[in-house]
């Protein structure tokens, strides 16, 4: 197989059309589509469907560029550290990550990085939704409890639980009478709340008096009295310690896992590992009060 035309193969895919790709790359577009036609012909298969104004990959062009273009991207990089005589990661390092981690560690960690691996162009996106790594170009996820996925490997950096909380001036209801919640999201139809206490086993009746959407809110809610809510410990250890908010439980449930996931078909870039090398530095042995105390830093 012709390297050059899978190369140029996967630079029209990667862009989504040949203009696109030519205005990237600085070619001429004719030059683009002579040679991915010329990769069709030796490969006897369509890779491509060209509509007149849309491109789209066949299910051929799309299992070929998944299995190359990694593989594509290590080999340019290896040959440009052997050509600089050196072997520090270098290149664009794309990162999908959760809402609340982004809001509380992630820019730090990215600072930090970047700082440490200059040559590295990271680029984070913040995100809660399911991303498609290959589809939309990621190199890395970072996911709480993410669901199997055979296509994907990786690990987890961090462990969290869930402590109910509230403000001081918020008296815990005895009984079966409620206190009034904030609650994150409006998926959230809960009207009691399991948790353990020094004692055993404690339900809590809850009346959800306000609805947010950021872990971060919520949290500032509570401070302000409105209600008790479920948050991570990470998240109020601080306020715990100090005494602006009481501890009323544990949630019942699965920890909290935050995992980095990667392409199983990928070979581990350098940069991929050096940012996992990296998460490992920051946080070694992964507990919620690692995470507290690098967010109150």
């Amino acid at each position: 197989m012709d390297l050059l035309a899978l190369a140029d193969f996967n630079l029209v895919a990667r862009h989504g059309g040949f203009g696109r790709a030519a205005r990237a790359a600085g070619r001429p577009k004719a030059t683009l589509s002579r040679r991915v036609a010329e990769l069709e012909s030796s490969l006897d298969l369509r890779l491509f469907e060209r509509g007149s104004r849309v491109l789209k990959l066949t299910q051929e062009g799309r299992a070929l560029y998944e299995r190359t273009g990694a593989l594509l991207t290590e080999l340019d990089e290896t040959t440009a550290a052997i050509a600089s005589g050196g072997d520090r990661p270098r290149g664009r390092l794309r990162i999908s990550a959760p809402l609340l981690f982004s809001q509380t560690a992630m820019g730090k960690l990215a600072a930090g990085f970047a700082l440490r691996y200059p040559e590295i162009r990271l680029e984070v996106t913040t995100e809660d939704r399911s991303v498609d790594m290959v589809e939309e170009g990621y190199d890395l996820v970072i996911r709480v409890n993410p669901d199997p996925d055979e296509s994907l490997v990786g690990r987890i950096f961090l462990r969290d639980r869930l402590v109910v909380v509230a403000s001081p001036s918020l008296k815990r209801p005895r009984g079966d009478h409620a206190v009034p919640a904030i609650m994150r999201g409006a998926g959230d139809r809960k009207t009691t709340w399991e948790v353990t206490v020094p004692k055993g086993k404690s339900r809590i009746a809850v009346d959800p008096v306000l609805r947010l959407s950021s872990l971060v809110m919520v949290r500032d809610a509570v401070r302000a009295g409105v209600g008790a809510a479920r948050l991570p410990v990470s998240l109020v250890s601080h306020d715990l310690a100090a005494g602006t908010l009481v501890h009323w439980g544990d949630v019942d449930g699965p920890e909290i896992a935050l995992w980095t996931l990667y392409p199983s078909r990928r070979l581990l870039s350098a940069r991929v590992s050096a940012f996992l090398d990296f998460m490992k530095e920051a946080f070694p042995m992964g507990t919620p009060d690692e995470l507290a105390a690098y967010i109150g830093r």
